[in-house]
């Protein structure tokens, strides 16, 4: 691209260039992102068939399954079509759109794992108040504001990102129009929109962390009191499938975004971002239905009327 011209589409580097690596990397991910849809629009199918499913817990579930089911179909998608046919070009309308949708998405996340702590809080150590603090009507406005919190937050990286110009490179080195990776093609000085950025996404996530922390740290004090086995098993098992996933989900965002200048490669942020953009979402649904007898017994009840 010229000097001078501003990018109207954009070149995505990908993963590698290796044709015999890129076969093997398509059927590995086009066999996620099948285990992704079916595992997400399952869930989603069975908290909405089963009325034993119908409380905030699964309504919260429910949200998160859709939010991991756009999360990749966000990526995936294209990153399997420039595998299979080398298509590595994107318009600078489909990247700004794949931006903001990931970003929607990876904040609405964010938020929903701090809710679901939020409501594995009440349900455990408020357990009298229970029902009336999470009322259907409290639930759909906490949700709510997950996504709006989404939405505001997806149009400030993605306004703060398209406020640059783009004359010195095209190329992004990366699989998909991450945030950060279309940031540094700029050729104006984005020291402020960086500055933005961090403070913004930093903001998101540690806010939402406390909230998780503090959640668990309340519902840790109140198992310790509990005199009954069996109510601490109950209680810890209700807390297991989520604290695996914010672990997961967590950990990945922090090894990437929080590791040293030094060490700081784009051949380790490729990674993690398979991590988080496909595995992630893949991951939730088998957290939340393996150890979940609930979630097993709708879905039993689901077959056995299907036959």
């Amino acid at each position: 691209m010229e000097n001078g011209t501003e990018a109207t589409q954009f070149i995505l580097l990908g993963l590698t260039d290796d044709p015999a690596l890129q076969g093997d990397l398509f059927v590995t991910f086009l066999i996620i992102y099948i285990i992704t849809l079916a595992g997400n629009l399952g869930m989603v199918l069975l908290i909405l068939l089963d009325s034993r499913l119908h409380t905030p817990m699964y309504f919260f579930l429910g949200n998160l399954s859709l939010v991991d089911f756009c999360y990749s179909s966000a990526v995936t998608p294209k990153v399997m079509a420039g595998l299979l046919g080398g298509d590595k070009l994107m318009s600078y309308t489909a990247c700004t759109t794949q931006m903001f949708t990931f970003a929607t998405c990876a904040d609405v996340e964010n938020y929903l794992l701090a809710l679901m702590a939020y409501d594995r809080y009440s349900a455990i150590s408020k357990p009298l108040h229970y029902a009336t603090h999470m009322t259907t009507r409290a639930c759909v406005c906490l949700t709510i504001g997950c996504y709006m919190c989404g939405l505001l937050n997806a149009c400030v990286y993605t306004g703060n990102t398209l406020s640059l110009s783009f004359c010195n490179s095209n190329i992004v080195r990366h699989f998909f129009c991450d945030v950060l990776a279309v940031m540094v093609l700029s050729c104006s000085d984005r020291h402020i929109n960086e500055l933005v950025l961090i403070n913004v996404a930093s903001f998101n996530m540690f806010f939402a962390l406390l909230i998780i922390v503090i959640s668990y740290t309340i519902i840790f004090i109140t198992i310790l009191k509990m005199r009954s086995a069996a109510g601490h098993q109950k209680a810890l098992s209700t807390c297991t499938s989520h604290l695996t996933a914010v672990s997961i989900f967590y950990g990945t965002l922090i090894f990437m975004y929080l590791q040293p200048g030094s060490s700081h490669s784009m051949d380790t942020d490729k990674i993690a971002s398979v991590f988080y953009t496909m595995v992630i979402p893949m991951l939730n649904p088998m957290v939340y239905s393996l150890r979940n007898k609930e979630v097993k017994s709708a879905f039993a009840k689901v077959v056995f009327k299907a036959k």
